[in-house]
């Protein structure tokens, strides 16, 4: 299931991180890559102890907090702590697919990376190529969103990072662990409790939606890892 979500930072807030990411020292992306994705990854990375990679990290986990969309999308269980990377100067990442497993740094925490996740920082029009391509049983998606989007897709997926040939990409990514890990079940229940929202938002409650909102509940019991 691949979900965009609009507006995950406002405007606002997009500059505020633009600021701290454009004076910030960035270093080799590699440093967190895993051997076989290695081979093809070429990009600019903050460092994951920096204060500015902590201090934008935090923002954005606030932000998906307070996001329903991306909650009924993700359900997640744990959530990696958010990392930042920068493509310019023809940079780009060869087809790759992300690690089964990632353990935060300094601690003992594994997260079974589930969902991968991408937080566009740069305009659509400041950068060209850049785009995320993304494989899947229905082809190729390709993937260039606003400032303060995001994408979501499932860890198993194919993707890379086409060059950027001018301008600079900046982005955050990162990994979830969901409380369902079926990408087909999460798929079902979103769709489910879209359109329970969507009836909510056309008329008042009814025994039917209240009937459907507890299959959504019920399926989510039966599926649920927590």
């Amino acid at each position: 299931m691949l979900v965009k979500i609009p507006a995950v930072l406002d405007k606002t807030q997009v500059e505020r991180a633009r600021g701290i990411m454009e004076a910030a020292q960035w270093t080799d992306g590699n440093v967190t890559a895993g051997y076989q994705s290695s081979k093809n990854k070429n990009n600019l990375q903050l460092p994951e102890n920096s204060q500015e990679a902590q201090t934008l990290g935090n923002q954005v986990l606030e932000a998906l907090a307070n996001n329903n969309a991306f909650m009924s999308a993700a359900l997640p269980l744990k959530i990696f702590p958010p990392l930042f990377n920068c493509y310019q100067n023809g940079h780009s990442f060869g087809v790759h697919v992300d690690n089964a497993i990632r353990r935060v740094p300094g601690t003992p925490v594994k997260v079974r990376t589930d969902i991968s996740m991408t937080l566009f920082f740069s305009e659509p029009d400041e950068y060209d190529g850049g785009e995320l391509v993304i494989e899947d049983t229905y082809g190729s998606h390709s993937v260039k969103l606003a400032a303060g989007d995001m994408v979501l897709y499932p860890s198993t997926s194919l993707h890379r990072v086409l060059p950027v040939t001018r301008g600079r990409r900046l982005a955050s990514f990162f990994w979830l662990q969901s409380m369902v890990s079926s990408d087909e079940k999460r798929a079902l229940l979103y769709d489910l409790d879209m359109s329970i929202q969507s009836l909510r938002a056309k008329v008042n409650d009814s025994p039917e939606i209240i009937q459907l909102t507890g299959v959504y509940h019920n399926l989510l019991r039966q599926w649920a890892q927590t």
